[in-house]
């Protein structure tokens, strides 16, 4: 059976440190580029770190690797491995995952690049897809084919808790902003595979919580099959405040019982640049079936 290597980005939430403990996962820390400094997530700068910067400062920037990174790893694990997975942040949201498909075209096949438009907590269920895919004898071609089959199976829902990050990066209009911060409404986005797109707005955040929850409960039933945590996988995700992801935790639990394994992870530094603290998520992934 070839031995094969599955690569992704720190904003799948996967970071170089949790990779260690798997076998075979390898992650690409994402550039962080504060003035003229350029800093790795999970290397050298920590959450902390990056939202003290971030309210004080708007000489932030995101950006995908460097190809030179990406081949260097590529040729370091090629020596030890006879196949490569490479699962990047979704093409829709960053050029990471065409630059690595055009660098793929010089290893003769031996890298398999995935377009299958996840980002954050359903990005880091394609890796365990993958490993899962992996351990049960598939090639690299094949987990490849399999994970951009099912891309659409999965659903991101984020309560933003300020516009004005989003109006700095131009994802809305100044005006919009300003509506918006008069307005204290709390908008909700969605992620459904490319983009991020707007979903609908609440008054209150008690309010946004609970359209999040009716959302993926209705993706759950209509498009997945089923709210059963034996076809579904639940995550939560935040920026910046860890307590109130929790209480939010134990909120989805209590909407939906027998699901009692929801991983909680903080949003990558690449999505958190753009919506800023105080961003609460869920998300559902349909688990495969072999």
């Amino acid at each position: 059976m070839s031995r094969i290597a599955i690569v992704t980005d720190s904003n799948s939430g996967v970071l170089p440190s949790e990779a260690e403990t798997y076998e075979g996962v390898f992650v690409i820390p994402m550039p962080v580029i504060i003035g003229e400094d350029t800093y790795y997530e999970g290397i050298d700068i920590t959450q902390q770190r990056f939202y003290e910067v971030l309210s004080t400062r708007t000489d932030l920037k995101t950006s995908q690797p460097s190809l030179a990174d990406v081949s260097d790893l590529w040729d370091k694990l090629l020596e030890d491995y006879d196949e490569i997975v490479h699962i990047p942040m979704s093409s829709g949201l960053s050029g990471a995952c065409e630059s690595a498909a055009m660098l793929a075209g010089d290893y003769d096949g031996r890298v398999r690049v995935v377009n299958n438009q996840r980002i954050s907590v359903t990005q880091k269920r394609s890796v365990y897809d993958a490993m899962q895919l992996r351990d049960a004898g598939m090639s690299a071609v094949e987990i490849g084919d399999y994970l951009e089959k099912v891309k659409f199976e999965s659903s991101i829902y984020i309560m933003v808790d300020t516009l004005y990050y989003l109006k700095r990066g131009g994802r809305v209009t100044p005006a919009a902003a300003a509506i918006g911060t008069a307005l204290k409404i709390k908008p909700v986005l969605q992620i459904q595979g490319e983009k991020l797109d707007a979903f609908t707005v609440a008054r209150t955040v008690g309010m946004a919580r609970t359209k999040m929850i009716d959302a993926i409960r209705k993706d759950m039933e209509t498009r997945f099959g089923g709210a059963s945590p034996d076809n579904i996988s639940l995550d939560i995700a935040y920026t910046y405040n860890d307590q109130v992801a929790e209480e939010f935790k134990e909120q989805v639990k209590a909407a939906f019982p027998g699901f009692t394994d929801i991983k909680v992870d903080p949003l990558s530094l690449s999505v958190s640049t753009h919506i800023g603290p105080g961003a609460l998520a869920v998300a559902c992934s349909k688990k495969i079936r072999l």
